[in-house]
């Protein structure tokens, strides 16, 4: 199995969740932001949502396919039961403290903000993320077991010519186009807490621990041809954006956001396998930023969209007082509070972590698989 840690998968991880901040930003100044239970601008800037319209398409399952990963460099070190105990400490507590305590926090900055009544009810928000993954842990971990036998060597190397091959990996795109085809989606690129969402996270996660499973093949692919994948991906994105109003049908969305992913995974795999102070410490950050972003988003946006200043204005400034109050949770409370780190995803380290200069928890990726 192959050992090396793969700091590409780290910053594409780090910048995936910081794509996601933007992009919930930017339905704040959406006119229909209220109608899915954002706050919004009275002054929207419908024009933010052409670049958002290209991210829409693949973000999601992007972090699907990063956690499939994930899961594959965890069992080089833990058998089926520690697996799933590890990942119920990181994903389920999380997921469930969430539900109680974290999501339903914006929904009642929401009702504050545009006088509703106050009311207080569980909910996943968009924590529903966590949930699924924790769903497909539970479901796949036999299998991923199962391939780990060398008996299946045969099945590893016929999976490896596939993934070696430009087209033949692009040919995997052909299960996403099937359920887009059976599940008919009215709008694709609506994922939360929706069957569409449910089984293409699920895809993509399958097809994420398998693509590390197969070898080397896989990323050497993607990193000779990333700039084909990314290609087609614009291409498709430009005919869309010019003639259908960045809409197309569920199984040709399905080719882009695939075309954007591998396009994706492969400049990460040529320009940013290499390790660093501020990689290592944004790794750490990121699952309990995004656990957090949600409430801090809310809370800006309540107090800076009443000011008399112009929307690209109030768009800057939500966007740094966001990442900047939720890095200072993280680091003022979450990172320093030992019993809070748990609720946020954070692993207790072992005796080495206590030495002087050293922290007592810390992460491993952003969004555990």
């Amino acid at each position: 199995m192959e050992t090396e840690r793969r700091y590409d998968i780290d910053w594409l991880r780090v910048v995936a969740i910081a794509l996601l901040l933007i992009y919930h930003i930017a339905i704040v100044f959406q006119p229909w932001a209220s109608f899915i239970g954002f706050i919004g601008s009275n002054e929207p800037m419908e024009g933010l949502w052409k670049p958002m319209s290209l991210l829409n398409v693949w973000r999601i399952p992007f972090l699907f396919y990063v956690s499939g990963m994930g899961v594959y460099f965890a069992i080089r070190r833990r058998n089926g039961w520690q697996l799933v105990i590890d990942r119920s400490k990181r994903i389920l507590l999380p997921f469930v403290f969430g539900v109680f305590a974290i999501a339903p926090l914006h929904a009642v900055v929401f009702q504050y903000h545009y006088t509703l009544p106050l009311q207080y009810y569980p909910h996943p928000g968009h924590l529903w993320f966590l949930g699924n993954i924790f769903v497909y842990v539970l479901v796949l971990t036999p299998l991923f077991f199962l391939l780990k036998r060398k008996s299946l060597r045969v099945f590893r190397k016929g999976l490896s010519a596939v993934t070696g091959h430009p087209i033949g990996l692009l040919g995997i795109s052909v299960f996403f186009v099937l359920e887009a085809l059976l599940l008919r989606p009215a709008v694709f690129e609506m994922y939360a807490l929706t069957w569409h969402g449910f089984f293409l996270g699920f895809l993509a996660f399958f097809f994420g621990f398998l693509f590390v499973y197969s070898g080397k093949a896989f990323w050497q692919t993607v990193g000779q041809w990333k700039w084909l994948y990314l290609g087609v991906a614009l291409t498709s994105y430009l005919i869309r954006l010019i003639f259908f109003e960045t809409k197309l049908p569920g199984y040709a969305l399905a080719l882009e956001s695939n075309c954007w992913i591998f396009g994706i995974f492969g400049l990460g795999y040529c320009y940013l396998n290499r390790p660093s102070r501020l990689l290592r410490y944004l790794s750490q950050a990121a699952y309990p930023v995004y656990i957090l972003h949600m409430v801090v988003l809310y809370a800006v946006a309540a107090l800076v969209l009443p000011l008399a200043l112009p929307s690209w204005v109030k768009f800057i400034a939500i966007c740094g007082l966001t990442f900047a109050g939720c890095f200072l949770l993280y680091e003022g409370l979450i990172r320093r509070i030992g019993l809070l780190g748990p609720l946020f995803g954070m692993k207790k380290q072992p005796s080495r972590a206590m030495m002087p200069g050293k922290r007592a928890v810390e992460t491993e990726g952003t969004i555990p698989g």
